[in-house]
This record gives C-alpha cells, structure tokens and sequence, in this order.
C-alpha cells in the first residue's frame, strides 16, 4: 500500500518532511497547506504536488492518509485536532506541543477519532542510539550513576529575528532546551528512563528581543536513582557547531555518544563485539553537530526512519514507537525545568 502523505507548514522544516516522504518507497507526497498560498506554491512546485491556503480544502483532497505538522511549536493542537476529526493520520514535528495539557489534549482527540498519533525524535533510529540502548538493558554498566546531555550549540540574531514565534513562550514553548535541545534529551529519556526531579537555572545572554532562555542548566534525579546534568545553549559560537552529546557512565562502564557516533566505548566485562563497535561508530574525525550551527544542515534520512516507523504501524495496527505517550516524556521534564527556573531553582517533581 502507498501511503498519501500532506505537509502542514511551508518553512524549512517542511523540506526535511518532503524529502524524507520523497525517500520512501511506500509513500507520496500529493499536498501542502501553508497559511500563505505563495508559501505552500514554492514548497508544492519544487515536489510536484498541490498547494493549499484553505486547510478544509487541503484536509479533503483525494485520498489523503496521513498529515505531518510543521507549524510553530505552540501552533500544534488546533491543526491535529482538526485533522483527527477529518481522519487523518498525524505525525507531528518535535515537541508535540508545549505543555503536558496541550499534549494531553492532542492524544485525546487522536484517540477518539481512531487516528495514530506521532511524534518526530529521528535520533532514536540511529544504530548507535540502539546499540547503546541495549548496552543499559543488558546490565553492562553495572550501577549507573551519571547521565549526561550536553547541546552546546549557536543560533545567529538573524534566525530569531526570522520569525516572530521564534524565542517565545506561547509559541517556541521554551527557547534552546525546547526548540533545539529537546532531541538529545528525548535520547536521554529513551535511554535511561524517566526523571523524578529536576533543578534548574535558565539566561538569556547572548540575543536579544526574546523572552526566553539561550543558555539552560538542569539537575536532575532519575527514577533508577542515577543523578543527570543537561546544559542546553545556542548561545555557544562555533564556526562548525558542536556536536550534542550523551554521557552514560556506570560502576562497570562509560559511553559518551557524539551525535550518532561514539567519542568513548569501554566496559569492565569487554565483548569481542566492542572492538567492531569502535570502529564502525567511533568518531575517526571531528565532525559538526548535526544542525548545531545551520538548522538547515540536519539530514533528512533521520526523519525517514521516523516516518517508515510510523507507516510500519499503521501496517501492523500497532503504535508508532514515538506515540503521543512516548512524546509527551520530554514536554513533561522541560515544562519541570521552566518551573524550576523561574522560582529561583527550587526542586521540582515531574509530572
């Protein structure tokens, strides 16, 4: 079956989606909807397919199966609600919305129309992502103690001015924890389970005419009992852009993740395996942060397998492994930080 995908939104995000469809062999792209019909024309002709201003019109169009959501971060509830009630299938850009009660209201439509839901986290498809995954479910780092997420990365004046959503509240949700940070701390989540507290202190140091944060650190204490630190910040000049990075370390070993490869792989019980890991996935070679200083550098395959995940649910009548539930994770922890921030650092419980 071939499945007729339309894209909500006409901006850059909106090429990753495209070509990601593009890439694959059981999918179509035949719709855009944009709020300007010159946006969704540029977006339409370059992918040979039709362009809407009216979202009814585009939500009819012949055999549409599933809608992907590209608008502002804050701008997610409304266009998935109305798709669920036309019937669509949805995946949703990262974060699905941003607050918990937005998102529950997301899952709750999707869920009483009897429509799938899902989320983008690309990086949770990475071999590496995987291959480290199983490393913590097999026991190999005895008693973790610490798990690290680290997103040092820039953002030029020029992109917040490019838009009047970017750097706010209502719309951005949050500012480099929410928009850029929140992959690698979806990782996080995926990788060592959920966080009971976190402590946190946000700035804004290095833009201007935004309200909020640039610069972000969070303590945090894991549900397994393991203590965390995410410093997120696109205040963090860098010509290539830093690479975001995970740290797992235990009592019986240690990994640090540089993007999808591995800057450290070393366990007290060594496989012969691990020396086919560290050539394969090690680093070799600096390389950039994917998006770390150009958002429009990030590779579309990732989006891909996200997409083919989804697809592969609907065939098999099964959830997509980033659902509403597994989506909603990171909003929970990151409104728990914002919370934290703006009473001066003061515990806070996720929820």
């Amino acid at each position: 079956m071939t499945y007729r995908f339309g894209i909500i939104g006409a901006g850059i995000i909106s090429e990753f989606h495209a070509k990601a469809i593009a890439a694959m062999e059981n999918a179509e792209l035949v719709a855009v909807y944009g709020r300007r019909i010159e946006q969704a024309e540029t977006v339409a002709q370059a992918h040979k397919c039709a362009a809407y201003a009216d979202y009814d019109a585009f939500l009819a169009h012949e055999g549409l199966d599933i809608v992907t959501i590209c608008t502002p971060s804050g701008a997610h509830l409304e266009p998935v609600e109305r798709a669920a009630r036309a019937g669509k299938h949805i995946i949703c850009e990262k974060p699905l919305e941003v607050t918990t009660e937005r998102v529950d209201q997301m899952i709750a439509a999707c869920a009483a129309n009897k429509v799938m839901l899902a989320g983008i986290f690309p990086r949770r498809f990475n071999r590496a992502t995987g291959l480290l995954k199983q490393a913590i479910d097999d026991g190999r780092f005895g008693k973790i103690n610490m798990a690290d997420a680290y997103v040092k990365w820039w953002r030029t004046q020029d992109y917040y001015d490019s838009g009047a959503w970017r750097g706010t509240w209502d719309l951005d949700g949050g500012g480099a924890l929410m928009n850029q940070s929140i992959h690698t701390i979806d990782l996080l989540l995926h990788v060592m389970g959920d966080v009971k507290s976190v402590r946190a202190e946000t700035r804004l140091v290095a833009h201007r005419g935004i309200e909020v944060e640039d610069t972000a650190v969070a303590m945090l204490e894991f549900k397994s009992g393991a203590l965390g630190v995410i410093q997120g910040s696109t205040a963090c000049w860098s010509a290539a852009g830093h690479p975001a990075e995970v740290h797992i370390t235990g009592s019986k070993g240690s990994v640090f993740m540089t993007d999808d490869k591995f800057r450290v792989w070393e366990f007290q019980d060594a496989r012969p395996e691990d020396a086919d890991i560290r050539r394969d996935y090690g680093l070799g070679q600096a390389t950039a942060g994917a998006g770390a200083a150009d958002p429009a550098a990030i590779d579309f395959r990732w989006h891909q397998k996200n997409f083919e995940d989804a697809v592969q649910a609907l065939a098999e009548g099964r959830a997509a492994a980033i659902d509403g539930h597994e989506g909603r994770r990171s909003i929970a922890l990151l409104n728990a930080i914002y919370r934290s921030a703006a009473e001066g650092g003061e515990r806070q419980q996720v929820e």
